[in-house]
């Protein structure tokens, strides 16, 4: 075929965070089915620097720009390459899949089944052990075979009977002991010597034989709803045949080259005992505590998160938690390796949002109503980027259940526009609006305080609620968001479903906001965040509102963090001001005047929030709950980390299944539930109303 001719020329290689992209000389052997690389072609002669077989790869063009793609073979290995346009792509894409196509049909048919590969895990200095029979030789075809009989020449399989579904159910019980089996025996073996569990093919057994006993289960759902269906005549009316959800549980299958069991109670860290022994949430004080702002201090934690050397090492584990989901499946209830967390909280990451107290502050500023919802917009689209802490895609703690995160910010109030020429005016790099000590020592009547509280107020479906407010403008914030994510092949897409409320009392005016939705790419390679969707923010009593779209990017062209919006009066349906850019870079605002403003994001100063010490929170506060395994995560410990964060989780399904034996209801501390959302229990809006009822008394 025309299109199966050898092809070469030169391709950009990832290697590395340090080293980065480099320059190398590919070749595609379409004979061998091989994908080779040398340093320049002037070393094509030499010994290739790397080689992948084809057969059985996965060719995937990257959702990252036009240019870049990924080839992952079948033993794991992964190149990732970036071509100098999207038809140079398009052309190397094109002829990689079609010799792989060909490579992987002719395993099948050209080739005779070679003798099943025996695993003797028991003793695994045997010569039936895989490294033993492991030969330099060894190609796709000898892989592919593992564990492959062919059926007696002539000998037809009997088409199965509706009475035979016992006999298969049983047969099944019986397979999948024997996985769980052959899974604890490769677990069990050592992290390092003649054979471990870390052994790529031992690993890419763990992950094929899980994935084969799943779809065993989808199949004979089927056939029991094929059989239901044969006894009934046909399916009644409106079923559907879905996949079912992984059989086997996914979070013991995460930790290699060790038990999964718990050590003994003696031999735990006292940390962990500790996590495990704290008393029954609802036993505890459920009654509101007031902070007070005093006892905070200017926060020096700076977790960035850009080091993708756990992700790199434990790309197998990735590999092996991709082969047990399934297209839009529901994620909320997986429990994904801890490698891949940030070191705080889903609760810390909300506040975070409000890391520039001064554009929040200056809303209220506005003298029209028209100024303050644009000068909402603007604040709006300027707290995500600060929520992300670093370029690599890593995911919050999950919240545990009655867990809190309290904070505040101080903002000097000559540092807060006043009128609408002033916007960001404080913003420029060598003006950083963050608390020094002479700031500390100011009055009351020097600087503003924004408090912030947030609660985990529901675990199943996920609900936080977070609150903030700053008394002396009269204003706050109230929202609640439900975090549901879901598999998308090489992303993870996350819904933010809830609401918020922004009170401006001077003014009475409420703003109703939503958020995006918000996608981890390229989880393969080096994880990025996206956001995406359409916002509304809307204020009834003046009449102005926003629509915001968060663009995700095309498959070929177009820019990444691109957003777009526009504020306008619903009444004459007249445009007041448009907004577009990029929601982690540069924004530009034209108002209806003419006037253009740009705001560079990157060099916005962030006013760090104040946040008590560990030892002064109470056992439910996010940085004291989680601190050991933000500890280890920190000194590169995953296994420790792992072992807190699941004594954690473990104490968390523990409570609640108590509560539920004794019908005992789960009693939130800070906001209740009204309606479909939560409410903080004390919101301003409160005490701004009955202190103005007290005074008409008075008067």
């Amino acid at each position: 075929s025309d299109h199966m001719e050898n092809i070469y020329g030169y391709l950009m290689k990832y290697t590395n965070l340090v080293t980065g992209w480099q320059y190398r000389f590919f070749v595609l052997n379409n004979d061998a089915g091989l994908l080779e690389y040398f340093v320049n072609e002037q070393s094509r002669h030499l010994k290739p620097r790397g080689t992948l077989q084809l057969a059985g790869a996965v060719i995937s063009p990257s959702d990252e720009d036009s240019h870049t793609f990924t080839v992952n073979a079948a033993s794991g290995e992964q190149y990732k390459l970036r071509a100098t346009d999207a038809k140079e792509r398009q052309h190397w894409v094109s002829r990689l899949q079609i010799c792989t196509q060909h490579h992987t049909e002719a395993i099948g048919k050209n080739n005779p089944p070679l003798k099943s590969r025996s695993f003797s895990l028991a003793s695994q200095g045997s010569a039936n052990s895989p490294g033993v029979q492991r030969r330099p030789s060894q190609n796709a075809v000898s892989f592919f075979n593992v564990g492959h009989h062919r059926l007696p020449t002539g000998k037809r399989v009997p088409i199965m009977q509706p009475d035979h579904l016992v006999d298969v159910r049983e047969m099944m019980s019986q397979a999948e002991g024997q996985q769980r089996d052959l899974i604890r025996s490769i677990e069990c073996l050592p992290v390092s010597g003649h054979l471990t569990s870390l052994d790529q093919d031992l690993l890419m057994l763990k992950a094929t034989s899980m994935a084969t006993m799943n779809c065993l289960n989808d199949c004979f759902h089927i056939l029991q709803l094929q059989h239901a269906s044969q006894q009934k005549g046909s399916l009644p009316a409106g079923t559907t045949i879905s996949w079912l959800e992984p059989k086997i549980s996914l979070s013991n299958h995460f930790k290699n080259g060790a038990a999964q069991n718990f050590p003994a109670e003696i031999n735990k860290p006292a940390s962990v005992r500790e996590e495990q022994s704290i008393a029954e949430p609802c036993q505890l004080t459920r009654e509101p505590e007031e902070i007070n702002p005093d006892e905070e201090l200017e926060d020096i934690c700076d977790d960035k998160e850009d080091d993708l050397g756990a992700v790199e090492e434990q790309r197998s584990v990735i590999l092996h938690l991709l082969s047990q989901l399934k297209l839009g499946m529901d994620l909320t209830r997986v429990v994904l390796p801890t490698f891949i967390l940030e070191k705080r909280s889903l609760l810390e990451m909300y506040a975070d949002f409000m890391s520039h107290p001064d554009l929040f502050i200056a809303i209220t500023n506005g003298t029209t109503p028209e100024e303050r919802m644009i000068r909402f917009v603007e604040y709006y689209l300027t707290s995500f980027h600060e929520g992300r802490k670093g370029a690599i895609a890593k995911k919050p703690y999950n919240p545990i259940i009655g867990e809190t995160f309290h904070c505040s910010w101080r903002m000097p109030k000559n540092d807060v526009a006043t009128d609408a020429g002033s916007n960001f005016s404080a913003h420029s790099p060598s003006e950083q609006v963050t608390l020094s000590k002479d700031t500390e020592g100011q009055t009351d009547l020097d600087y503003y305080t924004v408090k912030f509280v947030a609660e985990q107020v529901s675990h199943h479906p996920p609900v936080s609620g977070f609150y903030a407010e700053c008394v002396e403008r009269k204003m706050c914030v109230n929202a609640h968001v439900w975090t549901k994510s879901k598999f998308l092949g090489m992303s993870i897409g996350v819904t933010m479903i809830g609401e918020g409320l922004l009170s401006l009392l001077e003014h009475g005016e409420e703003y109703t906001f939503s958020l995006p939705c918000a996608y981890a790419r390229s989880i393969l390679t080096v994880p990025w965040v996206e956001l995406g969707g359409k916002v509304n923010i809307n204020c009834v009593k003046t009449g102005y509102s926003a629509s915001i779209n968060f663009h995700t990017k095309p498959f070929y062209g177009g820019k990444l963090h691109r957003v777009t919006g526009e504020v306008k009066q619903n009444m004459t349906n007249t445009v007041v001001c448009r907004v577009q850019g990029e929601w982690n870079s540069v924004l530009e605002f034209t108002y209806s005047n003419g006037e253009t403003k740009y705001v560079d994001l990157t060099k916005l100063s962030v006013t760090r929030k104040r946040v008590r010490p560990l030892e002064k929170q109470g056992p439910f506060e996010s940085r004291r709950l989680w601190q050991h395994v933000t500890e280890s995560l920190r000194d590169g410990d995953i296994d420790k980390a792992t072992e807190h964060k699941r004594a954690l989780e473990e104490r968390q399904r523990n409570e609640e299944r108590l509560r539920a034996e004794t019908e005992t209801p789960w009693c939130t501390k800070y906001f209740l539930k009204e309606g479909d959302g939560w409410v903080y229990h004390k919101p301003l809006w409160k005490a701004v109303s009955a202190a103005q009822t007290q005074q008409t008394d008075t008067n």
